[in-house]
């Protein structure tokens, strides 16, 4: 039996890059979705690349085209930033911000920082997740003061969309109410962070043409104001390349199980939770539901509760599509991280 594992599609992932560039003046591919991507997109686009972690910059050859989110840094790593050749940055907090103001004096070099506006959010719970970014009160006076500051080149301002919300895309009335007249005469870029979602078993493959038309309207917006708009997907570009192969090890009663699990293949279905799709699942009402478990002992380590699969057999592939979003591993049960294949 063939141990389970990734296929990583290098053609979806310059289609979809294709696909997102055509929406921005430059895409900047967030690097934490799937670090196997990057490398593709580092050796055959033009995209930058949005960094959380100084781990993750092995990932990538040319530091140039990082952006780099900052979060509780140091004087000495903003040294090390700078001298891996890194020029843009987000900060998210007025802590940090003022330990970069501090320091860039010490420096020559000139950078691109963005500051990071909270943007609400009103369909999600927002009790559960942190909300990143400064108030609009905070990012409008702190623009107004680094305005032809020495050390920076170009002004921007950052927020976040978490990619699954879709509902909430009226962009232009959202940045004109919260940018002063000043701010907006002040920035050279706007980058929309997250935003594009993928398709999975349950959520709605309908709406994405609507934000794209969203996205085009903004960039409409920001361009007639000389801001550039960067988009930041990640997801959108990850998840249609990758295919989770996996084998069926046991079928009882209405329950499939395969010989790998969420924890080491699909964090995000207990995280967000998305699921999977199915190659060749029949629509719903058509063959037998079944549901898809994982091989650990924990109740939670289910692909599907309800998918309707035409006689499925122990020994034949399960295979899993669009699953290239966040599938990094936990060491729950001494669970193996999975090999990623990179074909075409």
């Amino acid at each position: 039996m063939e141990e389970p594992y990734f296929e990583l599609s290098k053609k979806t992932v310059l289609r979809q890059y294709a696909k997102v560039r055509e929406l921005g003046d430059a895409v900047s591919y967030s690097s934490k979705t799937n670090q196997q991507v990057t490398p593709i997109l580092e050796e055959n686009t033009d995209s930058l690349f949005s960094v959380h972690f100084e781990g993750e910059l092995k990932h990538l050859a040319d530091k140039s085209r990082v952006l780099f989110l900052a979060q509780a840094w140091t004087p000495e790593q903003i040294n090390g930033l700078l001298q891996m050749g890194i020029r843009s940055f987000v900060v998210d907090n007025e802590s940090d911000l003022d330990v970069l103001m501090a320091h860039l004096p010490s420096r020559s070099e000139k950078i691109t920082l963005y500051l990071r506006i909270k943007l609400r959010e009103h369909t999600l719970r927002t009790e559960r997740f942190f909300v990143f970014g400064m108030t609009a009160d905070v990012v409008n006076r702190r623009l107004k003061e680094l305005t032809g500051h020495a050390s920076i080149a170009a002004l921007g301002v950052h927020f976040h969309r978490k990619t699954q919300n879709v509902s909430e895309w009226n962009l232009v009335y959202e940045v004109s109410s919260l940018l002063s007249e000043e701010s907006l005469k002040a920035i050279q870029l706007i980058n929309i962070g997250g935003g594009l979602p993928s398709d999975y078993a349950n959520t709605n493959p309908g709406i994405l043409p609507g934000i794209l038309e969203k996205i085009q309207e903004f960039r409409q917006w920001t361009n007639g104001r000389g801001i550039k708009l960067v988009i930041e997907p990640g997801r959108f570009i990850a998840a249609p390349a990758c295919k989770l192969v996996t084998t069926i090890i046991g079928i009882h009663e209405n329950n499939v199980i395969v010989n790998a699990s969420v924890y080491n293949s699909d964090m995000d279905a207990v995280i967000v939770p998305v699921k999977l799709l199915i190659e060749g699942e029949l629509p719903a009402g058509n063959g037998e539901p079944y549901v898809v478990k994982g091989v650990t002992p924990c109740s939670v380590d289910l692909f599907r509760y309800r998918v309707y699969l035409e006689a499925p057999k122990v020994g034949q592939p399960l295979v899993f599509i669009n699953a290239g979003a966040y599938n990094f591993a936990s060491d729950f049960c001494d669970l193996e991280k999975l090999e990623t294949k990179v074909v075409d």
